[in-house]
């Protein structure tokens, strides 16, 4: 008997969550061994670690209580590994030495697996005087550009290259740059965008009145704030960035309001955080716990919550004493206030089983009481902790009752806050789960609606050969077993059938209950109204929420995954083959399937000469033509200097399995250009290159401008793919950079794939 509900929840476990050797020699057998692991890793911190062991691993048991990436890969490996997804950063100091102490510190912690968050507010504006040089600054985005290059160059930890966020207040005079910085597709890649909108531009916008950008009290710029209001609108309809963080609201509602301002979130916005803060994720599966599911009498037992919730507060409040942290400040702030971000998942699913169409008045309004009782549980369970282990350090009792936040919460739980203490200063948050998601059984994500009822996927056997497999979701799967081929109700709704102000009122029902934030994407038709996507935002604002981010599928952001309702297997084919033309005429190419070498390619040899350096680097790069156009097919890179060899080899073999992938390659170049040597670079023909291997994706993209591949020097492919597959009827959605599947989708804010987990966001 396997405990897993579907083929892809027990790949994703093997993949991303097992425990192996570095070999891959499987060190967990099962994945009760997994659950076990963690268990028993975060029992070791109790005074009974015996007791809370076996108490943990039913919490784990049946995906019940699903902590974060982080803790299921890492918790009980003895690896040097946070268990913290994400970190805000220090306050980033307005002088070129604080601003690389900040970027040394960024570096550590995504090295150790942290995405992370910064507000580049505090750099002065580009122009501003700098005493003491002969010279103006530079302005936050040309900073924010060093950083995306380090980004780059840094793997974290089991294998997820850092996620980062990059916040900007509403009212900074390089506000303008920063929100149409999108618009260009090769530059922050690395790096979400949110402006800070404060309650007074909210208001001023209403008004039509009048905005001042300022810094350090100088006003450089005045501007009408609906104008602004409109570019933050019209870069996020065509581009889906930046984000909306509605920031004043978020400190008025935080409860720890009195000893902290924030400024930034974490890549996902789920979490704002102080400087240092770190965000400490779990979610509850409403999936797992509805009773009778498509009966009558569907719910979920208040005593069986509740108990599950107090389990998981108290595993997420050992992991605090039980983690690594990349920076001694980190650990200082996450022990003096002890903040967790308990949410949930599958709660579209939930909702489904009871009979209820997400994004309705009642499924609001179930939503809302089933997040009030997780909330309540949080909050006296964290109680309990306080009366056993003490309040978390810096807990005053009129202060932290006196927030915003917890004005609104039940008269006995302030009570026995007031009397006993709180062990964690903020408890619960809606963090994206797509992973975990798909390791419990394909459940719906976060409290996103159901995504799709079900697709196909291509899966890579050991013998090399791919197979077809149906992937469903987790209710649709039991409606199936219940009752055959009997239609779906008409509640069984998507993302794609969803109005967004049905996403809205969802969002604003969890948000009321929620005391940090919420990770969600509102879906908008391609052919919705400048007009009407501007409402979507300030319905967010009107009803309450903190944030707000939405996805209008276009040539630009990509069309989103298209799936077949009756998940209809396509026949065996050839390798298929999507064109579509980009800026300027060059085509992008996708292949389902790599090609196989014909006989004879065309090509051309180049010669690199590296300063310093005895021996020239030839590379030869080869293409082939498809659909009548050229694309690269691979390349050799050979060099007489044997020290080369083993790089030179690595980068000829994954470059080339990059290149028969098919698909907008020109990341290849990107990435190799953004490779910056310790020991420095060096001066070629007048232009200063960072690294040897920069040069090589210097000479890759001149091959790719000359045979039209892109569209000049820094001109990466401007649009994805929409277009028909040769030979099929239904467009594809995006390639998924780590499995090659055209699976990607955005969900909970961040383009996520739905074969392999692969975020964007890590």
């Amino acid at each position: 008997m396997t405990r897993f509900a579907a083929p892809i929840a027990e790949q994703i476990w093997d993949m991303k969550y097992r425990f192996k050797e570095a070999d891959g020699t499987p060190i967990d057998q099962s994945v009760e061994d997994s659950w076990r692991r963690i268990a028993r890793a975060l029992a070791s911190v109790e005074k009974k670690p015996a007791v809370w062991e076996e108490k943990f691993y039913r919490a784990l048991e049946d995906f019940q209580y699903l902590p974060a990436g982080r803790i299921t890969a890492g918790a009980g490996t003895a690896r040097s590994v946070t268990l913290f997804n994400c970190f805000v950063m220090g306050t980033i100091p307005d002088s070129m030495s604080g601003i690389f102490d900040m970027l040394k510190e960024a570096a550590l912690t995504m090295q150790q697996g942290g995405g992370i968050g910064y507000d580049f507010s505090t750099i002065r504006p580009k122009g501003a005087h700098v005493a003491g040089v002969a010279a103006d600054a530079s302005g936050p985005l040309s900073f924010m550009d060093v950083w995306d290059a380090m980004c780059r160059t840094i793997m974290s930890a089991g294998s997820r290259r850092g996620a980062m966020m990059a916040t900007m207040r509403c009212d900074h005079p390089d506000v303008e740059q920063f929100i149409s910085a999108k618009a260009d597709s090769a530059r922050l890649r690395m790096f979400n965008l949110s402006v800070l909108v404060t309650d007074p531009f909210m208001e001023a916008v209403k008004a039509d009145g009048s905005w001042d950008l300022q810094f350090d009290g100088k006003v450089y710029h005045t501007v009408k704030a609906r104008d602004l209001w409109n570019k933050i609108m019209k870069a996020t309809y065509d581009y889906a960035e930046p984000g909306v963080i509605f920031i004043d609201r978020i400190n008025k509602a935080n409860n720890l309001s009195y000893i902290e301002q924030i400024s930034a979130t974490n890549p996902c916005g789920e979490q704002p955080l102080p400087p240092y803060g770190a965000c400490l994720l779990g979610s509850i599966n409403l999936a797992r716990l509805v009773d009778t599911p498509f009966e009558a009498g569907a719910d979920i037992p208040e005593a069986k919550l509740d108990e599950l919730v107090a389990l998981a507060v108290r595993m997420m409040d050992n992991v605090v004493d039980a983690s690594n942290f990349p920076l001694p400040q980190q650990a200082e702030e996450a022990r003096n206030k002890r903040r967790i971000g308990l949410g949930v998942t599958g709660l579209a699913d939930a909702l489904l089983m009871m009979g209820l169409r997400y994004g309705s008045e009642e499924a609001a309004a179930q939503t809302e009481a089933w997040l009030k009782r997780i909330a309540r549980a949080s909050y006296l369970a964290s109680v309990e902790l306080a009366k056993e282990k003490g309040a978390f350090p810096l807990f005053d009792a009129e202060k932290f009752l006196a927030s915003g936040n917890m004005e609104q919460m039940d008269d006995d739980v302030r009570e026995a806050i007031r009397t006993h203490g709180i062990r964690n200063a903020l408890l619960t948050s809606i963090a994206p789960t797509g992973t975990i998601s798909l390791y419990a059984g394909n459940v719906s994500s976060g409290i996103e609606p159901v995504f799709a009822y079900a697709y196909t996927r291509k899966v890579l056997q050991k013998d090399g050969t791919r197979t077809e497999e149906e992937v469903v979701d987790y209710a649709v799967q039991m409606w199936r077993d219940k009752f055959g081929d009997a239609a779906l109700p008409d509640y069984f709704v998507n993302a794609q059938t969803l109005a967004p102000l049905e996403h809205v009122r969802m969002q604003a029902a969890a948000q009321k209950w929620i005391d940090s934030s919420i990770s969600k994407t509102i879906n908008c038709p391609e052919d919705i109204s400048f007009e009407g996507f501007k409402d979507v935002y300030m319905e967010a604002y009107e009803t309450g929420c903190k944030g707000c981010t939405t996805y209008r599928p276009n040539d630009v952001t990509g069309s989103v995954l298209s799936v077949s309702e009756t998940a209809e297997k396509t026949p065996a084919e050839t390798p298929a083959v999507v064109t579509t033309s980009a800026d300027g005429g060059a085509e992008v190419v996708y292949m389902s399937e790599p090609l196989d070498r014909p006989q004879a390619l065309e090509g051309h040899t180049y010669k690199l000469k590296w300063p310093d350096s005895e021996h020239a680097i030839y590379l030869t790069i080869n293409d082939i033509i498809v659909g009548g156009h050229r694309r690269p097919f691979e390349v050799f890179i050979n060099s007489k200097n044997m020290e080369h060899y083993a790089w030179t080899v690595a980068l000829t073999r994954m470059i080339s399995a990059v290149f028969r992938r098919g698909g907008d390659v020109s990341f290849v170049v990107e990435e190799l250009k953004a490779v910056f040597d310790p020991r420095g670079g060096a001066w070629v023909q007048g232009k200063y290159i960072p690294s040897i291997l920069a040069a090589i994706g210097g000479v890759i993209e001149k091959h790719l401008v000359a045979t039209g591949f892109l569209e000049g020097e820094g001109k990466g492919l401007k649009s994805d793919p929409t277009a028909k597959v040769v030979g099929l009827d239904a467009p594809r959605g995006k390639a998924c950079p780590s499995c090659g599947q055209f699976s990607m989708m955005m969900v909970e804010g961040c383009m996520t794939c739905s074969s392999c987990g692969h975020s964007k966001c890590g």
